[in-house]
């Protein structure tokens, strides 16, 4: 038989309960910003507030291997920069298993979302004119007040391969110390045209631009189309309001612009090249128009591509102490690298900067001080961040993986907001039914049941405004199930708890000495109970992906903050009603029926006793 614990004092449980719930609150009200509903308002779904998701999964081009987690990490960050890039940094976007990449946007419905799992495309291009940004000169021309012109220090790739000073990365044979170089400028848009094939359009794209045209005038493409050189309006206002109509163009409309013109125009500003659509660019046999570090870049045709590359690291030079980026070619590459190199230094005349653009954007742009036929090396002031992370795109931007779309879906807010009014009235039935069916088979042990709930119900509530704040947990339709299925889960605990009491009273004890003996016996049970849950919770969360796994998460805290109340109030509190008068009134706290039955067994031998025989 267990045996009683010894005398418990209960106000010690309760004094610890008190002050998690005071630092919960600290937490939640301190930690937030803005108004109080912002401040106790949790981090909630798209599927409760609308928006758009979309599950991608990676397949390796390299044959039947599986993506590396170095690979699904870069691609990650590359997907986060280009949902980024549509001007929607509040998206989300999460590895999920060993091959699967989820990108959800609560609050919003991008269809857009559903376009960035394209293979990122990496190009090496030789820079044939370089001209300022005029967004960044003069925001005001661009319809987006803030330009996107890179800056070092940046977490984009557009911005991290940046230096941190006025001169250029430069690119030389691997272990030569060649200092920075300063950009070169002044190439003739003679010298840019003679080096640039014939353009050849797709036919939508010429449907496109035909629309473009039509919308700016024939005039004014036809003067955009003959510049020759870079407009500056500001010296020739009258060109300023000749071309004043490309403000009003539209990133997918400057895509389909010709590279001349959208070198020349100043009005087609890096923010706007910057936000193409994905792939805009990929025609590696196309001259093309990009930015990078705070300039405008005319580039040549890509004769080296991302695949080229077999290997890129990071390091410090140990002759000039400066980080650089290594880089080593497969064979065919570095044919071409070399050819590339020696077009572009052309026997010390040129020295051009070769580009290396990731999907839209100029992620570097070193000199050539050399022709070189080996390993290369781009050095610069670099910052040790800087080279880790431009080595990271050299080795992994050509991305050898596709994405198939599993899963794309647009939520809308109003559909949300049914869904979560929906967990929200599913939630309080169930609690009300719980409390209901507890104050009728238990009476004042009701009261304990209901006060557990409330408690519990304010620590699930508090722990989502700390998760979501600290590790990014959002509660979804599938969490609130999570959520809803654990009131099963405590009104066992409740169960198991009343019953084992109801066994200690029908073996002839007090209520009063009956409470520390059901709690001994129901407690081992309990705690078994619980801990299945949480491993079955848990299992399910590594295994699973998507909403089932915020359902597993949810089942999982809500287990665990039960097991806290029970040990920190459910049997404290029973041990002080216990105390109570009122608990030992029959009738008030739903014991009667056990004790009536009781008091017959115990007179039921005694009666016996004193029956007369019968004939």
């Amino acid at each position: 038989m267990a045996q009683p614990q010894a005398p418990m004092r209960p106000s010690r449980q309760l004094a610890v309960l008190a002050a998690i719930f005071i630092v919960l609150a600290a937490i939640v009200w301190f930690g937030g910003s803005g108004g109080w509903r912002d401040r106790l308002e949790p981090k909630l779904g798209l599927d409760l507030i609308g928006g758009t998701t979309v599950t991608l999964q990676a397949q390796n081009l390299e044959g039947n291997k599986p993506p590396t987690k170095a690979q699904m990490e870069t691609a990650r960050r590359i997907i986060d920069q280009r949902v980024n890039g549509l001007g929607v940094a509040e998206a989300e976007v999460v590895v999920e298993g060993s091959s699967n990449i989820v990108v959800s946007l609560p609050g919003k419905s991008d269809d857009r979302l559903k376009q960035i799992g394209q293979t990122a495309e990496l190009r090496f291009r030789k820079v044939l004119q370089e001209t300022k940004d005029y967004g960044a000169i003069d925001p005001s021309a661009s319809p987006s007040a803030s330009p996107s012109a890179p800056t070092s220090g940046s977490a984009s790739p557009a911005a991290s391969a940046s230096h941190s000073g006025s001169a250029s990365p430069s690119a030389t044979p691997s272990g030569s110390s060649a200092a920075p170089s300063a950009t070169p400028s002044g190439s003739s848009a003679a010298a840019a045209a003679s080096a640039t094939p014939s353009e050849s359009v797709a036919p939508d794209i010429a449907t496109q631009r035909a629309a473009v045209q039509k919308k700016l005038g024939d005039t004014v493409w036809a003067a955009a189309l003959a510049e020759q050189a870079p407009v500056d309006v500001n010296q020739d206002p009258s060109k300023a309001e000749l071309y004043k109509g490309f403000k009003a163009l539209t990133p997918e409309e400057v895509a389909v612009l010709p590279a001349s013109m959208q070198f020349d125009i100043p009005f087609v500003t890096c923010d706007k090249l910057d936000h193409r659509p994905v792939g805009s660019i990929r025609d590696e046999k196309q001259p093309v128009v990009a930015c990078g570090q705070g300039a405008k870049y005319q580039l040549d045709v890509a004769k080296v591509l991302g695949t080229d590359v077999s290997k890129a690291s990071s390091g410090i030079n140990t002759q000039s102490g400066r980080w650089t980026v290594n880089l080593s070619f497969s064979s065919a590459g570095q044919n071409r690298w070399t050819d590339l190199t020696r077009e572009a230094y052309n026997g010390g005349t040129d020295n051009k900067q070769v580009a290396v653009v990731l999907d839209n954007q100029v992620v570097s742009a070193p000199t050539i001080q050399n022709v070189i036929p080996g390993d290369a090396e781009i050095s610069g002031t670099f910052t040790k961040t800087e080279a880790q992370l431009l080595s990271s795109q050299l080795q992994y931007g050509a991305l050898p993986l596709s994405f198939k779309s599993q899963d794309a879906q647009s939520i809308s807010a109003t559909l949300g907001s049914s869904h979560l009014e929906a967990g929200l009235l599913a939630a309080g039935i169930g609690l009300l039914l719980v409390v209901l069916y507890s104050f009728f088979y238990y009476r004042l042990l009701g009261a304990v049941i209901m006060l557990s709930l409330v408690l519990s119900g304010v620590l699930v509530f508090m722990s989502l405004i700390v998760l979501g704040r600290w590790i990014g947990f959002t509660l979804s339709l599938a969490g609130f199930a999570g959520f809803i299925v654990s009131l099963g889960v405590a009104a066992d605990s409740f169960v198991i708890y009343f019953e084992r009491l109801k066994d200690e009273i029908r073996e002839g004890r007090s209520p009063r000495s009956a409470v520390p003996r059901a709690w001994v016996r129901a407690r081992r049970t309990i705690i078994s109970a619980n801990t299945i849950t949480l491993l079955a919770a848990a299992i399910l969360y590594f295994v699973s992906i998507g909403s089932v796994k915020g359902f597993a998460f949810a089942l999982g805290v809500a287990t665990i903050l039960d097991l806290v109340v029970v040990f920190l109030f459910r049997h404290p509190i029973m041990t002080l009603f216990a105390r109570s008068k009122a608990f030992l009134s029959p009738r008030v706290s739903g014991l009667g029926r056990v004790l009536e039955q009781r008091s017959e067994t115990d007179a039921g031998p005694a009666t016996r006793r004193n029956r007369p025989k019968e004939a």
